[in-house]
């Protein structure tokens, strides 16, 4: 009997862990997840957006306009930040960080400052905006690779159907 052909590649398994660490999200406009893998292509950290911890996201604003102070803006941890201080203190020097979405110019400085060497992501769609263009020239200066994933599938059903296990 041959093995299965149709398995994730790494690639598509980190990147999966990063979508679905999104479902964890309570924003109700953007969930973005974050997944942190070293050179072993073991897992280090995962993350989502959200506030942080003793932040209530019953009292703090989701909003996405008005007066900055009354907006998710000022509050919200990015899923990159959060990966990166969710990991239990080993470094993370040489590791790759998925996410879906590019990261922001403040997301870029801590994955420069703690030593992640690339960045796989799905979706740019900020190419364009003064923080992205800040992310790539500081990417660019710190030697940080960049890998735009392009999947062979469009999506992973997850089935809780205990059933089928």
């Amino acid at each position: 009997m041959a093995k299965r052909s149709d398995y994730l590649s790494w690639d598509e398994y980190f990147m999966g862990i990063a979508l679905l660490s999104s479902y964890r999200s309570k924003d109700p406009n953007t969930q973005v997840g974050a997944c942190i893998v070293n050179e072993h292509n073991k897992i280090m950290s995962v993350g989502y957006n959200g506030f942080p911890v003793g932040c209530s996201d019953d009292e703090f604003p989701w909003d996405r306009e008005g007066a900055e102070y009354d907006t998710k803006y000022p509050y919200v941890c990015h899923a990159e930040l959060n990966a990166i201080l969710n990991n239990a203190g080993a470094s993370l020097q040489g590791c790759r960080i998925y996410v879906a979405l590019f990261p922001c110019n403040e997301c870029a400085k801590a994955i420069i400052q703690c030593g992640i060497r690339e960045v796989v992501y799905l979706s740019d769609k900020y190419a364009n905006t003064p923080m992205t263009r800040a992310s790539k020239r500081m990417f660019a200066a710190a030697g940080v690779k960049l890998t735009k994933l392009t999947p062979t599938r469009t999506e992973v059903l997850i089935d809780f159907d205990e059933s089928k296990v």
